[in-house]
């Protein structure tokens, strides 16, 4: 289902959460994701908001005057990211920050990304209409080009390089050129950077973009971390020849001996316990000609784990496989490291119990499950105690103008982001995991009125 099926279901949605706990609105919700589904929009009615197009301006500038009116006051850093902040009680108090992303990949869907953004703006709403301030200050942090390489947070956690900046992202312009086009200021990118321990929590709302949710009928995933990705460029070199004089025996066929390593990679990976992934998702064959056998493959392997040192097995075992099919075969296959990997990021399990115990309260179920999509908390990870509450993706679907995530879903995400925040809010500002947990289990107990 596409954007127009949200409003037909909000028409029979049920709201969530009861007694004196506070929920969010969830038409509100519904309505702004109507309304920035609209910005960007291709000549097929898809969505094209790709970091730093016009749609991407687009609907920074309309997120950032929602922003204004909910009196946060947004700021653009120097990389882009728009940062709105509400004071707390106490200001020596580190901040508690959530949010998401704007930006979309090509052709991409109305949620990932969009949910955590417009769910950070409901708790900020919510806690306006009820006049509850809290205690620690918050922000919600809008995070610049997640699609094209979480190049926002990657600048906020200080990990953004000069090579990084000019990098071309999908919309043509170079990062540093996208940033510029934004609003931010790449030569003096270091500004942006946050410390390790600037903040009290991390929290991001996002769809599962997976089935297992939906597929379990659980209302909400804890997430446990993030995965970990590495790219390989493999080259797999034979002798093209001609295909009608040389005979089936005396080939070097660089593609039959992929399609082999293809094979392989799947009974390597799958030959485990656990929930690592990998995948051939690239080939490129030459001289790709009817009467030519191929003499030169190019793949692209990737190999997704929360494990680092599950990855580095797995991938010796490959190279194993490859050494004994290139013998065979009578060629050669070589692997190339990519530069653009990404380490496992664990998120913390006091944050964890915290979603876990607010989902409780408000009657949810919940899940214990990785991340294999990349996003933003796992850059934040690396100065920050992040989380991240995952709601039902219908059929799996994402990355696609197809993807669609029920609004009772949607609603319960956010209620549980606010819980989450203000259970962290109500904790004692101590690193120890037991305090954390105690002021947690009282709060939602007296949510509960237990």
């Amino acid at each position: 289902m596409g954007v127009s099926a949200l409003g037909l279901l909000a028409s029979y949605s049920k709201p969530v959460g009861s007694g004196n706990t506070l929920t969010v609105n969830q038409q509100r919700l519904l309505t702004r994701l109507v309304e920035l589904s609209k910005f960007g929009r291709n000549d097929q009615g898809h969505g094209y908001r790709v970091a730093f197009t016009q749609g991407d301006l687009e609907g920074r500038a309309w997120f950032m005057a929602l922003m204004k009116k909910a009196g946060l006051d947004p700021a653009i850093d120097a990389a882009g990211n728009i940062i709105g902040k509400r004071k707390g009680k106490n200001p020596s108090l580190k901040p508690i920050a959530f949010g998401s992303h704007l930006d979309m990949v090509p052709d991409g869907g109305n949620y990932d990304g969009p949910l955590g953004s417009i769910g950070a703006l409901e708790v900020i709403e919510v806690l306006n209409e009820h006049k509850t301030l809290t205690e620690h200050p918050l922000e919600v942090i809008i995070f610049a080009n997640e699609e094209g390489g979480t190049i926002g947070s990657m600048a906020m956690a200080g990990r953004l390089t000069a090579a990084g900046l000019h990098q071309k992202s999908q919309s043509g312009l170079t990062m540093a050129e996208g940033i510029k086009a934004i609003g931010g200021n790449p030569d003096n990118i270091s500004s942006c950077v946050r410390k390790k321990g600037d903040l009290r929590a991390w929290l991001e709302l996002h769809i599962e973009q997976g089935g297992i949710l939906a597929r379990e009928n659980v209302q909400v995933g804890v997430v446990e971390g993030i995965v970990g990705i590495v790219h390989w460029e493999v080259t797999v070199e034979g002798f093209a020849n001609h295909a009608g004089t040389t005979p089936m025996n005396l080939r070097q066929d660089a593609l039959l001996a992929s399609a082999r390593l293809i094979i392989a990679v799947n009974e390597v990976i799958g030959s485990v316990p656990g929930n690592q992934v990998g995948t051939i998702g690239k080939m490129d064959l030459t001289p790709g000609a009817y009467n030519v056998i191929p003499g030169k493959v190019v793949l692209g392997l990737e190999i997704r784990d929360l494990s680092a040192g599950k990855i580095e097995t797995l991938f010796r075992e490959i190279e194993k496989r490859a050494a004994a099919i290139a013998l065979e075969s009578k060629t050669t296959i070589r692997f190339a490291r990519q530069a653009n990997e990404s380490q496992p990021a664990l998120t913390n399990k006091a944050l964890q119990q915290a979603v876990q115990a607010s989902a409780k309260a408000l009657g949810l179920s919940t899940k214990l499950m990785q991340s294999g999509a990349g996003h933003d908390s796992q850059e934040i990870a690396w100065i920050a105690p992040v989380a991240m509450i995952f709601v039902p993706s219908v059929g799996g679907i994402s990355h696609s103008y197809k993807e669609f995530t029920k609004p009772e879903a949607l609603a319960n995400g956010a209620n549980v982001l606010l819980q989450t925040i203000l259970a962290i809010d109500k904790a004692k500002e101590s690193s120890t995991h037991a305090w954390l947990l105690l002021g947690i289990a009282t709060y939602c107990l007296t949510q509960n009125g237990r």
